[in-house]
């Protein structure tokens, strides 16, 4: 392979990321407007529209809970079960493909990488905290996921089930809204400082606070993918550890087993020199292209989604009246 073709080859793997990015990103955009339109027509009379069930996907913890009670009782959720189906889509691909929920489709994530990647055209240099306080922030991100998986692991199988079929799990989506409809002062404060401080720290959000992703990280331990470096041939230019949004040492490690790895590929568009730096299958040492990434984590989630709604257990089965009563005083209810 010439360099141009494997510039070109390098080049292709990072357009078809940004391309499923982009694609997510606008579904997430149209699941949020439609879900906007649904909430109005309770609250105002406005016209009537579907309520999109991918809403629930913003709904972690609903997604938690009801795996728990899945996994329990055999029984599928009849509130936001497509919480529980979308976590399980996203700890697939993290569990086959490393965290590639994190570097391939959370919206959040996509917003988070090119907020860093303008404070670095802008400023013309990315900014790191130091070591000593990097690691430290690290962990937080696990110490919140911890906290969330302890809350969900103490609850019985009875209080998971009350509380989702209370007037606020019922409308949990709703608050959620809520939240950003009518964002307070000191959340507003908190949202600005996360989104500047985004610009200045790479992936500020998803390396130090994003419990979510501490959740998709720890699966991605379980995944036979590795990125693999093939000393021999290696130059020690440095490319592929500036290239990586987790800044993992790529370029001095035979293999990357980190929970931090995200799967993204730009490290691989990064090298120089032709198969030296490769996503592999640990078992065989295969290189995995970009293409069989990018179809795989569509298979998961189009698969999932397929499933979920072929045997009727996508869309959460509560009444037009319940929601009439519900959704516009949802700001009155509190967590039970």
């Amino acid at each position: 392979m010439s360099a141009v073709q494997r510039r070109l080859s390098q080049d292709r793997s990072q357009l078809i990321r940004r391309a499923i990015q982009f694609s997510f990103f606008a579904l997430n955009l149209w699941v949020g407007i439609q879900f906007y339109a649904f909430v109005r027509h309770f609250e105002t009379g406005a016209p009537r529209v579907d309520r999109p069930a991918g809403v629930e996907g913003w709904l972690p913890i609903a997604g938690l809970m009801n795996t728990k009670y899945f996994v329990l009782t055999g029984e599928v959720p009849a509130v936001h079960p497509a919480a529980m189906f979308l976590l399980i889509a996203f700890l697939t691909m993290s569990v086959l493909f490393r965290k590639s929920f994190c570097g391939w489709l959370c919206p959040v994530g996509t917003i988070s990488e090119y907020l860093w990647k303008l404070g670095r055209d802008t400023f013309r240099r990315v900014f790191f905290l130091p070591k000593w306080l990097d690691i430290g922030l690290r962990s937080l991100k696990y110490v919140l996921f911890g906290l969330f998986a302890y809350a969900v692991a103490s609850m019985p199988v009875a209080a998971l089930a009350q509380f989702l079929q209370s007037p606020y799990g019922v409308v949990a989506d709703v608050k959620m809204l809520d939240f950003f409809r009518y964002m307070g002062v000191t959340a507003a404060a908190v949202v600005g400082v996360i989104v500047l401080a985004s610009v200045f720290v790479q992936n500020f959000w998803c390396r130090y606070l994003c419990p979510y992703g501490a959740l998709m990280g720890l699966a991605s331990l379980l995944s036979p993918l590795r990125i693999r470096r093939n000393t021999e041939t290696c130059i020690d230019c440095g490319k592929c550890a500036k290239a990586c949004p987790s800044r993992l040492p790529v370029d001095q490690l035979v293999q990357i087993r980190s929970a931090e790895c995200l799967g993204c590929l730009e490290c691989v568009a990064a090298c120089p020199v032709e198969d030296t730096l490769h996503m592999t299958f640990a078992p065989a040492r295969k290189p995995v292209p970009a293409w069989l990434m990018a179809a795989g984590v569509a298979v998961i989630f189009l698969g999932v989604v397929g499933v979920a709604k072929a045997t009727g257990h996508w869309d959460t089965a509560v009444p037009d009246w319940m929601y009439t009563e519900l959704i516009p005083r949802a700001h009155e209810l509190n967590h039970p």
